[in-house]
């Protein structure tokens, strides 16, 4: 995404103008990755920019690491765009349909990739068991989520991948429009015009 600054040449202060706007990547979900993440949204609160890029080329991660980034955005006082750049696979995905209605952008060369939450535990067979209770659930959760994110009823995309035999589903941008998870089949440019006024009453 290209942003585009045009700054009063009266603003003399370098970090000011370099610092602006915010705009978040997502390449990892983890507890690393989540951490800068809520940091910077929390800076984009207060910055006056009226909306939040999140440039999303991901293969995924770990899903609780999702979750606290979803929490971010559904917390966030100004809207958030979401922009697929190459890939926004799992997690990425996911992520991608908490977009606002309206702001979430694919690159026409970009792919989305859906599949089930993974279970990696291993160990006795009731924590295995507990584990895989687990899984399903977030499971539900996040497909729950997408679907109402996207407009649809809350099966949508349970339904879809449990037709597919659950295998990895892969949708270009033909069909993440025709799945209303993209609005636009391109990437955005962030337009920011600061000016300096003086008045002296």
């Amino acid at each position: 995404m290209n942003v585009i600054k045009y700054f009063s040449p009266l603003l003399k202060e370098k970090k000011l103008i370099e610092d602006l706007p915010i705009v978040i990547r997502v390449r990892k979900f983890d507890e690393a990755a989540a951490k800068e993440f809520s940091e910077l949204m929390s800076l984009a609160q207060n910055t006056g920019q009226p909306v939040v890029p999140v440039i999303i080329d991901s293969y995924g991660g770990q899903v609780y690491s999702l979750m606290s980034m979803i929490s971010d955005i559904r917390h966030s006082k100004i809207d958030v765009a979401t922009i697929v750049q190459g890939k926004a696979m799992s997690c990425g995905a996911i992520l991608f349909s908490f977009g606002k209605e309206g702001m979430r952008y694919m690159d026409p060369n970009a792919t989305l990739m859906i599949h089930d939450v993974s279970s990696m535990r291993f160990g006795k067979v009731e924590e295995i068991k507990a584990s895989a209770e687990e899984t399903e659930r977030l499971n539900r959760k996040v497909y729950m989520m997408m679907a109402e994110n996207c407009g649809h009823h809350k099966d949508y995309f349970l339904d879809i991948v449990h037709e597919k035999g659950h295998a990895d589903w892969f949708l270009d941008i033909a069909d993440a429009v025709n799945h209303k998870l993209a609005n636009h089949a391109h990437i955005p440019t962030f337009k920011i015009t600061t000016k300096v006024e003086f008045d002296l009453g």
